[in-house]
Parts: C-alpha cells; sequence; structure tokens
C-alpha cells in the first residue's frame, strides 16, 4: 500500500481520537508509507502502516527507544498510540513528537547544493559520533529489513558478483534511514527513527554520500565530514552495499547516481580485493 495514493482520512480520525487531539489536514506530509500533521497543540504526528507479518518480525517502539539517546539533534517524543486494523490485519502506529526546528532540506536525493552553514555540519557529526557511541540491543532496519551480514553479502553480490572481502567486523548504533528528507537545515536535526538500531560502521555516513551523488560538491563535503568511517574497512563495505541497491538489478534508468555508483563500486571493489 502506497500512502501516497490510498485514502487515510478515516486513519486520521482515529489519530485523533486514540490522542485526543486535532490535525491540521492542510499540514499532511504524505509518503509511500507513513503521513504526518501537525496538531492543535502544537506538536507533530507521524502516522505510519506496516504488514502484520512485517510488524511481527521488526516488532516496533524505535522512535521511544530512540528519546533516549544522549548527544543526538533529534524531536522530543510525547507519546505514541497503535492498532491493528481488522479489515487487513495491517498494524497502524502514531507517534506524537515536537514541532521539527527548521524544513526538511528536500528529497531523499538532491539535485542541487543545499549551501548548508559549517554549524550544520559539525551538528551531523555531533549527532552520528555520540549516536555510534551509544550501546542497543536494536538492530537496525534498512529499507525495513533487519541488517545481518547475510544481508550485507546477499546485497552486494546481486550487484557486484566479484565483489570478496565484506565480512562486517565493527557494529554501531545507526539512524539506518540517513538521507536529506529525514534531516532539517539549516538547523540540524535528524528525524524519523523507526529503524534505527545497530549496524556495520559507516552505514549512516554511506546512505548520506549516496544521496548527494547527483551533486558532486555536496558529495565531496560529506567525504570530508565523514572520512573517518567511510574510509574504515567496515565503511567502506557499507559503501558498497548502498551502491548496490542504486546499481543493481533493479537500478533506474534516470537515476543520476546509478553511472558514478558503478564508477564507486568498482573502486571499492579493488580495494577491498587488496586488504
Amino acid at each position: 500500500m502506497d500512502l501516497r495514493q490510498e485514502p487515510v482520512h478515516h486513519v486520521l480520525d482515529q489519530v485523533e481520537q486514540r490522542l485526543g487531539t486535532g490535525l491540521d489536514r492542510n499540514s499532511m506530509v504524505r509518503k509511500r508509507r507513513t503521513v504526518g500533521a501537525c496538531t492543535d497543540r502544537g506538536s507533530w504526528i507521524r502516522v505510519e502502516r506496516r504488514p502484520w507479518a512485517r510488524a511481527r518480525e521488526q516488532g516496533w517502539g524505535g522512535v521511544e527507544a530512540a528519546a533516549v539517546l544522549a548527544g543526538v539533534a533529534m524531536p522530543r517524543w510525547v507519546g505514541s498510540v497503535q492498532w491493528r486494523d481488522t479489515d487487513d490485519g495491517a498494524i497502524w502506529r502514531a507517534d506524537e513528537t515536537s514541532l521539527l526546528p527548521d524544513s526538511p532540506i528536500g528529497t531523499t536525493v538532491l539535485a542541487a547544493d543545499p549551501e548548508l552553514p559549517g554549524g550544520w555540519w559539525k551538528a551531523l557529526n555531533a549527532s552520528l559520533d555520540a549516536l555510534a557511541a551509544q550501546p542497543t540491543v536494536r538492530l537496525a532496519t534498512p529499507d525495513t529489513e533487519p541488517i545481518t551480514q547475510r544481508l550485507v553479502d546477499q546485497v552486494i553480490r546481486s550487484a557486484f558478483p566479484l565483489a570478496v572481502n565484506t565480512r562486517v567486523v565493527s557494529w554501531s548504533a545507526a539512524h539506518a534511514d540517513l538521507n536529506w528528507a529525514n534531516v532539517t537545515g539549516p538547523e540540524f536535526c535528524v528525524f524519523d527513527w523507526e529503524d534505527w538500531g545497530a549496524a556495520p560502521r559507516g552505514l549512516d555516513s554511506a546512505s548520506l554520500l549516496a544521496a548527494s551523488f547527483a551533486v558532486p560538491a555536496l558529495a565531496d563535503r560529506v567525504r570530508r565530514e565523514r572520512r573517518a568511517d567511510l574510509e574504515s574497512r567496515d565503511g567502506m563495505v557499507m559503501r558498497l552495499f548502498i551502491l548496490a541497491k542504486i546499481a543493481g538489478p533493479h537500478a533506474h534508468p534516470d537515476d543520476p547516481r546509478v553511472a558514478p555508483a558503478r564508477n564507486e563500486a568498482e573502486q571499492l571493489i579493488d580495494t577491498l580485493q587488496r586488504l
């Protein structure tokens, strides 16, 4: 189900009733699997739908679990409610948080340089480093799939059969969906925490880098700021993992990132072979 196309007003009615607040339908933001809107008490509510099988597999609670993370710029979590749709078996969950301090920078992939100030990059680095330093028993779910060594190998080899030495050694907490649609600017804040958890080192940095490929200057800035992650051995594996999703069997012919992704993958495969 794509929530950008399906009717959702009945879901928002449920949210209003269960959380005791009104929603500003004019502020509604619709994505493939989530819907968000401002409340009449000055907060934001994000609603997500998951099929029952996927919800059971992944579990819930990412947003409130993230609320305990120290040193990370994120919205303040207020509360949540969830219920099962008896008609199709889907699970709905609504999380209420404080409003974002600024607007999202753009779509998932940027086509122009947002020209972010130095303070934004400093806040990004501080938040990602603080996040990586904190322990968690959660497992990250990029693209809603729990990340494991097996998944890493499968995704990489589906696109790059010659890739070797893709074993992951270092794991740490990651946002797991870091892209330009999930960060604000010019004041930095990162939101949409439902997929966070333990992941191979460098996943977030690799994701943000790949989302910047269509703007070379921006990609270069991400490389400089996140060099320690991106140039680590596990970081190179995560770069290859993300590149495989862009340039693999389901690559979109009009995606401007495909050519640079394939070029970078070729270099990474050669480097990993020599390690």
